[in-house]
């Protein structure tokens, strides 16, 4: 089977198109799905079930299986009804946050500022994580499916470390968001990060991995990703562009709630191929996804990854009942997707 994608080594930028052979396998994917609600039939679009035929290398069942588990996640846990007002408190410092330029190649850029944690919840950062990850392929351009991590260690210190929270974080990202990150860039991270980051490895499939570049501001060959990947005047000057203008709290919230109304029209309007208006009606409020037993022996290699994970009882995890949307409390989070 020939690929379906293109990529820059450098940038991380790819582009998604079927072959006819995949293109088969994303109908046999979608005739397994059964009947989905409105919801799921707007989420379960052609690109979106080559993703996760691309996350499990073009194999179908397991794919199949992984969206399954996706749609009963989104079920239980409604990450795309997450409103703004719910977690603005964890948005005060600017440790998450969409910007509001795109890279070269049009992609969604979000930046993360773990030294900037302001909450002790892991199900709250889990939360708000999803909260900007809907919000940024929400504001995807037309034709792209991934986006860009700019992820800022400026103050970052051994006491910010959480391998639970990155390990959760990995989880949900691979899982639940699969080939939704193109690169992640890791600015200036501390010399012990290296450590740290031999342990977060294992927790990352190869694909991911290989997205992850580290870009030092004292480094000509490295700060040469960031020259090729923005337009330096755009880019704010903590990653070595000529934009001088910081994070505002208060513009940003006006951002979000637009945002939110756009969210709402996205996933209530009744055909998929039209763009949505703004509405004020809530999104749907339940929909269900059968999970049956189509799974090969094979499949028990990535159960088992799942437990590695170890998820524990504050975290989110639709096997423990724990729902996002049950969460009142705060949030973002550390990476790696």
């Amino acid at each position: 089977m020939s690929s379906s994608t293109k990529k820059s080594a450098s940038t991380g930028s790819e582009k998604i198109s079927a072959s006819e052979d995949q293109q088969a396998m994303v109908n046999e994917v979608r005739g397994s799905l059964g009947t989905l609600s409105d919801k799921f039939s707007i989420y379960c679009s052609d690109t979106t079930i080559q993703r996760y035929l691309m996350a499990r290398n073009w194999h179908v069942k397991k794919a199949t299986k992984m969206l399954k588990e996706s749609l009963k996640w989104s079920s239980e846990n409604k990450p795309e009804e997450i409103r703004w007002e719910e977690v603005a408190q964890e948005a005060e410092t600017g440790k998450i946050y969409r910007s509001n330029y795109t890279d070269k190649h049009g992609r969604t850029v979000l930046v993360m500022r773990p030294s900037f944690e302001n909450s002790k919840s892991t199900q709250g950062k889990i939360r708000y994580l999803c909260y900007c990850m809907e919000n940024a392929v929400l504001n995807m351009q037309q034709g792209q499916e991934q986006m860009v991590w700019l992820i800022d260690f400026q103050g970052y210190k051994l006491s910010h470390v959480s391998v639970n929270v990155t390990r959760e974080t990995a989880h949900v990202l691979q899982d639940r968001y699969p080939e939704r990150l193109g690169l992640a860039i890791l600015y200036n991270p501390p010399k012990f990060f290296e450590s740290f980051w031999k342990i977060v490895k294992p927790f990352l499939d190869q694909k991911t991995r290989d997205k992850v570049k580290f870009v030092y501001s004292n480094d000509a060959n490295t700060n040469k990703i960031m020259e090729d990947l923005f337009d330096m005047d755009q880019l704010e000057s903590a990653f070595g562009g000529n934009n001088n203008t910081g994070f505002d709290i208060t513009k940003y919230a006006e951002r979000m709630r637009e945002d939110d109304k756009r969210m709402r029209a996205f996933w209530t309007r009744a055909d998929p191929s039209v763009p949505p208006q703004p509405v004020l009606t809530d999104a749907p409020s339940s929909d269900s996804v059968k999970l049956d037993k189509d799974s090969d022996p094979s499949d028990s290699e990535k159960a088992n990854s799942s437990q590695s994970h170890g998820v524990e009882s504050d975290v989110v995890s639709p096997d423990h009942n724990n729902k996002l949307a049950d969460t009142g409390g705060t949030n973002p989070t550390e990476e790696m997707q």
